[in-house]
């Protein structure tokens, strides 16, 4: 089968209705889907773990997907979630492993993917950028951003998801 667009949508509309057979027609269709979509952006290694931990995400949300729109936006937007959270806690780990004595052998990496970070929240509005930083980067609370920043906590909120979603277009763009 082709996975494309129309027919993912339709296979996962019948899906909904309870058919088992559709339902695992689109699992395996989606899991192709996103070893393409992950085999560039993240290492080897981690590409089937992210799949399957993608393809449990799509089997808890399947219920909220709307027939009457189209399904590969849906599964991409799910995929970036997961993409985003496997380099989160990629990062969190590193950070953590990150020793005094080792510092010097992974500085100049540490500094290239700093200027990259800084590079990426440059091309997008400051208070975009400074929620982002705030939030995602230093782990302060919705709240205690909307403090530093003196914006609301919707609006912190919107900045965010809206600063996330143009760091999404400028990466897959690149």
């Amino acid at each position: 089968m082709k996975a494309d667009d129309a027919s993912l949508q339709r296979l996962m509309a019948l899906a909904q209705q309870g058919d088992a057979a559709a339902y695992r027609t689109v699992l395996v269709a989606c899991q192709r889907w996103l070893l393409r979509y992950f085999s560039g952006r993240i290492v080897p290694a981690q590409v089937d773990d992210l799949v399957q931990e993608t393809l449990a995400s799509l089997h808890s949300k399947r219920a909220s997907y709307d027939p009457s729109r189209p399904f590969l936006p849906w599964l991409a937007a799910i995929a970036r979630y997961r993409w985003v959270d496997q380099l989160r806690r990629t990062y969190r780990q590193q950070e953590d492993e990150l020793h005094e004595d080792l510092v010097g052998d992974d500085e100049e990496e540490s500094i290239a993917a700093r200027i990259s970070l800084d590079r990426l929240l440059g091309l997008l509005p400051e208070r975009q950028a400074h929620v982002i930083r705030l939030v995602k980067i230093d782990g302060h609370s919705i709240t205690e951003a909307a403090l530093r920043t003196g914006q609301s906590e919707p609006l912190v909120k919107v900045n965010i998801h809206r600063g996330l979603k143009r760091l999404a277009a400028l990466i897959e763009s690149e």
